[in-house]
């Protein structure tokens, strides 16, 4: 017999799906603010998965990738529960915003507490009533401001289970990375929990190929769960690249920016990444690598201080 499933109070009986709402807070006219919760279950037991976007408002790459995951119905599964939060930081949807509205990084406030600052309570509500019924999250986040992530899966490479999980998913890069404090990943590791985030593209901007890349990975996993089957899967061979450490290269002067490489390049000590110059034809600054690796993340804003992180590079594990 099938185990019986409750969600945000409600149970999902095998075989059905329903739409609930996170009730987390009420906008100034007092019209409650709602987290639209996509729950599809199987007649079979197995897995409960999440796929949740939207954690900062601006990042909409993700949210395309779990709009079309349920466009195209492969939040049915055969096997077990697929919950999906397209918009988690409702907030800064609305005002094509990073933060929510009292200036606060949500992913920064786990696990948060009922009566604490507003991203406090998103943190604590989700918690308590999303965090105790699933097993695994994929988190879809994008570069903040102007600068773009080459697709990637962050995950601490000493947790066997998740690095196989980030194999799986097959991203062309996995990079190494510790758990931030009051992040949703260190919350959910101590809850014992596992999580991948997922990194692609650059805020308020739909990248094709990252978004591709996000679905491909959510076939690949929920494949590797038992949870779906798909004619077209892609199974690509390529082995991703393991990050180990890495480190962000800033502008050398305050000026007009241009890149001369681009993500995913491999480059040498030494070797010319991008140039800082003057609108006046005066100066022109050669921003050079200092190490050997990969560039996982570029600065496409045009204009820069001086300061300003320009390029990430990632050393990778055999290097």
């Amino acid at each position: 017999m099938a185990k019986r499933f409750f969600i945000l109070g409600t149970e999902v009986l095998p075989g059905k799906g329903t739409e609930l709402s996170m009730n987390v807070a009420k906008l100034h006219t007092h019209t409650p603010v709602q987290v639209p919760v996509i729950v599809q279950r199987a007649e079979k037991d197995g897995p409960v998965l999440l796929l949740m976007a939207g954690m900062h408002g601006d990042e909409i790459n993700g949210m395309e990738m779990i709009r079309r995951v349920i466009r195209k119905g492969w939040n049915k599964p055969t096997a077990g529960t697929i919950i999906c939060i397209p918009v988690f930081n409702v907030f800064g949807y609305l005002n094509v915003k990073r933060e929510l509205p009292d200036g606060r990084d949500l992913n920064r406030s786990f696990p948060g507490t009922k009566n604490g600052s507003l991203a406090s309570q998103f943190a604590y509500e989700f918690m308590k009533e999303i965090a105790p019924n699933i097993d695994m999250v994929i988190d879809f986040h994008t570069g903040a401001a102007q600068r773009s992530n080459i697709a990637q899966i962050r995950c601490l490479k000493t947790d066997e289970v998740s690095m196989e999980l980030a194999k799986v998913f097959n991203p062309p890069f996995i990079v190494h990375s510790s758990y931030i404090s009051k992040s949703i990943r260190e919350a959910m590791n101590k809850r014992g929990k596992k999580i991948l985030l997922f990194e692609g593209g650059k805020a308020n901007s739909i990248d094709e190929k990252i978004v591709e890349e996000g679905l491909a990975g959510i076939q690949r996993i929920l494949t590797h769960l038992g949870m779906r089957t798909f004619k077209t899967l892609d199974l690509n061979d390529r082995e991703p690249i393991l990050i180990t450490s890495s480190k962000w290269l800033r502008a050398p002067n305050s000026g007009v920016f241009q890149a001369i490489v681009k993500n995913g390049d491999e480059v040498e000590v030494g070797t010319v990444l991008g140039i800082v110059c003057d609108p006046y034809g005066e100066i022109e600054r050669k921003v050079k690598s200092t190490m050997k690796g990969f560039i996982i993340c570029v600065n496409e804003s045009p204009l820069v201080n001086k300061g300003d992180a320009v390029f990430h590079i990632g050393v990778a594990a055999n290097a």
